[in-house]
């Protein structure tokens, strides 16, 4: 706020309290939809697009993904779309392999998702997966083919 919002209300004469309209940020909205035809990625992409606040719209019919940037809220844009095209929409679940500790880890892998992404999971079930143990990592290394004079013995 600056120095000249500040005086104004200072000084402000009107009934009321006055409400500032919170401003939105500029982000980018990904959302997984099925889209099968041509005609079903116009048909997303006309309903997005009519949106208030989309500046860009880009959609990869082969990965059913659509992203969507400008001020807009995400929740939004998955209900705008659900309610234009009649498909499921969905904020888009995946994120690239190279990300996930586990990736091939049951309830993370997920064979409907694009090539290179894998489902994107917080669930602490599958976090104890990525971490190893002191002692773990002792005896990995030691038997090591990298670390070749760690074991006489081989």
């Amino acid at each position: 706020m600056g120095a000249l919002d500040h005086i104004s209300e200072l000084f402000d004469c009107s009934s009321g309290s006055s409400k500032h309209k919170k401003r939105k940020q500029l982000q980018t909205v990904e959302v997984k939809v099925k889209m099968d035809c041509e005609g079903c990625e116009r048909k997303v992409r006309k309903a997005v697009e009519g949106m208030k606040g989309v500046n860009q719209v880009d959609v990869e019919r082969k990965a059913n993904k659509v992203t969507v940037v400008g001020y807009v809220e995400a929740s939004k844009v998955v209900a705008r779309i659900a309610h234009r095209t009649g498909k499921k929409a969905e904020l888009w679940p995946y994120v690239p392999y190279d990300v996930v500790a586990h990736p091939y880890a049951p309830g993370v892998y997920d064979k409907k998702a694009p090539s290179g992404y894998v489902r994107n999971t917080d669930d602490p079930h599958y976090s104890h997966l990525a971490r190893a143990s002191s002692t773990e990592v002792r005896y990995t290394t030691a038997f090591s083919d990298e670390n070749p004079s760690a074991c006489v013995v081989m």
